[in-house]
């Protein structure tokens, strides 16, 4: 079975997560087999726009645990590992088509920062989503941290990532996080007729556009991308980390120091 596959409705090619059995956690694989398939979309010239969504229950959780918990032990693999995910994340924002990211059932931690890097986001009333590293001793860094304050605004992407809370697509919708909502057995029609929108412009300008408004939102966002990892080498070194792994690993609220 395909990690990720793919799927063409006219000019919209879908690229689906396909680990429903883990969620759709992901992996280093899952993250090589999702830049894969973006990049085939995005040098397909029959192909206008894409949609990102998963299958099975939810969108993703976010990174595999036992991804993040060999962080504590192996903390100099961090910035090969994140490299992979970056490149993959970066290439649906920086492709000259519009990329849609359809949520359902949740949306968590490394699955936002892929959705961040998405254009656009389409969200099921009843799902979650959210940031909750700090809640674990580390920090959003594959481009949460960056990408995030543009959409949103400083002071709520800092409640967002400094609380690790996750909320609801109700108040994600408010505070511009998403831009369309639906009830989950109309996520689809909705996520459509978004595109079919998309689709009713000359791609050319939309693509132009896309890639003026990014660079006007985040101009510094190599620079942010660079402090994200930094910073992440310090947590992941830190005994809040290692706490945060094992009360994760042992399904109990973590005893940071001097809390």
């Amino acid at each position: 079975m395909a990690l990720v596959e793919t799927e063409d409705r006219g000019a919209v090619r879908h690229v689906i997560l396909n680990r429903p059995e883990k969620r759709n956690a992901m992996h280093g694989e899952l993250v090589l087999a999702i830049g894969a398939a973006l990049k085939e979309a995005a040098n397909a010239p029959d192909v206008h726009c894409v949609v990102v969504r998963g299958a099975g229950a939810m969108f993703s959780s976010g990174m595999d645990f036992g991804a993040l918990g060999g962080l504590s032990e192996t903390p100099q693999h961090l910035r090969a590992f994140r490299r992979e995910v970056l490149e993959a994340w970066n290439v649906a924002e920086e492709m000259t088509k519009p990329v849609v990211c359809q949520i359902h059932g949740g949306c968590i931690g490394g699955a936002l920062e892929l959705a961040l890097a998405c254009d656009l986001r389409t969200m099921a009333a009843d799902a979650l989503i959210g940031m909750p590293e700090t809640r674990v001793g580390l920090i959003p860094d594959v481009g949460g941290s960056s990408r995030l304050p543009a959409v949103v605004g400083l002071g709520r992407a800092k409640e967002l990532i400094m609380t690790g809370k996750l909320i609801g697509a109700e108040e994600a919708e408010r505070i511009g996080l998403v831009n369309r909502v639906a009830p989950a057995e109309e996520l689809e029609a909705a996520t459509q007729q978004l595109v079919d929108e998309l689709l009713a412009c000359a791609p050319l300008a939309v693509g132009l556009a896309k890639r003026v408004l990014d660079a006007a939102a985040k101009p510094a966002l190599a620079a942010t991308l660079e402090q994200e990892v930094a910073a992440q080498q310090l947590c992941a070194q830190s005994e809040d980390f290692a706490e945060g792994a094992r009360a994760l690993a042992e399904r109990r609220l973590p005893q940071f120091a001097g809390r």
